[in-house]
Parts: structure tokens; sequence; C-alpha cells
């Protein structure tokens, strides 16, 4: 069996996106007899998705797992939904600002993850690692690229599961935020809650929890 783990490259202005360092990361790994296949896809709506098609095609992966940044995430986060729509509140990487428009002209409005999110979160909890369920992966590139993930499984790959997992920032730049905080002078924003980071390798044993957990639901359907 083998698995796709996806990242984004740094966007925003920032120097380091996790996902990225995570695929990278987890690239290689046996898991439970899986052998683990980490890329990086690029900020942007157009190249993002027809990256992804191509690993999809090229590698015929049994399970896939996109992983993004939240900022501000405190926790790990499991995406239950994509919608067909692309709203951006700051363009890609190639300058496109999507206002409001289909994913897919001819896709249903939403689709919905095919990996054992319970199953993951439970046994994220059972590792001592902070998860949750979410109803949304917004519309920015993460939905497109779950979205486009689900779309390409429901017309050509039925037995492919697949979903979408997001991941806070890394302390190292939470930090670099803070010491910026300082330097422009701005009262109390160190206090914010979405300030919130998590450990590289805490993260990567939750990529590592999430697929042990779907190939052993896939082994078993």
């Amino acid at each position: 069996m083998k698995a796709l783990v996806t990242g984004f490259e740094p966007y925003g202005g920032r120097g380091i996106n996790p996902a990225a360092e995570l695929a990278r990361a987890i690239d290689g790994a046996q898991l439970g007899g899986m052998q683990v296949v980490g890329a990086c896809l690029p900020v942007s709506l157009e190249a993002a998705p027809a990256r992804l098609t191509a690993l999809l095609d090229d590698l015929a992966p049994d399970i896939v797992l996109c992983l993004g940044l939240w900022p501000g995430e405190p926790m790990i986060r499991l995406e239950r939904i994509a919608l067909n729509r692309a709203d951006f509140e700051i363009p890609d990487q190639t300058g496109r600002l999507a206002r409001n428009q289909p994913l897919d002209a001819d896709g249903p409005d939403g689709l919905v993850a095919t990996l054992p999110l319970h199953e993951i979160l439970r046994a994220l909890w059972t590792e001592g690692i902070p998860a949750r369920l979410s109803g949304t992966a917004g519309t920015y590139l993460c939905n497109a690229v779950m979205y486009g993930l689900l779309n390409h499984a429901r017309k050509r790959r039925p037995a492919l599961i697949g979903g979408f997992m997001h991941v806070p920032y890394l302390p190292a730049q939470v930090a670099l935020l803070l010491q910026e905080v300082q330097q422009a002078e701005q009262l109390e924003l160190h206090q914010r809650a979405d300030l919130a980071s998590m450990a590289l390798e805490t993260m990567l044993q939750a990529v590592r929890v999430a697929l042990v957990t779907s190939v052993a639901r896939r082994v078993g359907a």
C-alpha cells in the first residue's frame, strides 16, 4: 500500500510552512507496511490542484493526507468537508485573488472526507495530542486542494480514501512573531490566542497516527 502526504510551500510572507516541513519529514517512511511519499504543492489556485492530480495519477496512492497551516489554530484540526468554492482573502503566490467562484462548475457543492476521522481523533487523544474535528477547511488553497482530491477520487479513484489536516504554527514562528510585536510596540498582541504553536515532532506524530489509523481501516474494509 502507498500513502501520499502533501504540504504547501511558504506563503503570505512567511519563510517557513510547517505543512511543507511535515511532508518532507514523512517522505520515504514505512508505516504499517505502507510506503509514504511526501510532496509539496505550490500556493496557486491553478497549479496546486494540477500538481496534486499529477501526483495521484503517477503514484496511485491508497491513502492521501493533505496538510496545511491554519494560523492561530492551537491544535490538530481534522477537516470534514470541502466546499466547491474559492473565495480568497489574500492573493495566491501568482497574485490571483479568487472571489466567490466554483472550483468545479459541474461538481457537487461539497464533498466529505473519506478518512476515518473519528477513529483518527480518538487515536490522537490516546497519544496525548490535542485535536478536534472541523466543519470548514476555509475558502483558500487548503479547501481547494481538499476539494480537488475528493473530486478526483469521486470521478476516477473511488477506492482511494483521503482528507485534510490543518496544523498550527511552529514555536519558532511564534517566537519570531513575538519579536516583531515587541519591535513594533504593539501592546497586548502577545496575549492573543492566535499565537498558539505546536512542536514539529508532535505534528509529525499526528501525521503518523492518522496514516496508521487510516491504513488499518483500509485493510479491514
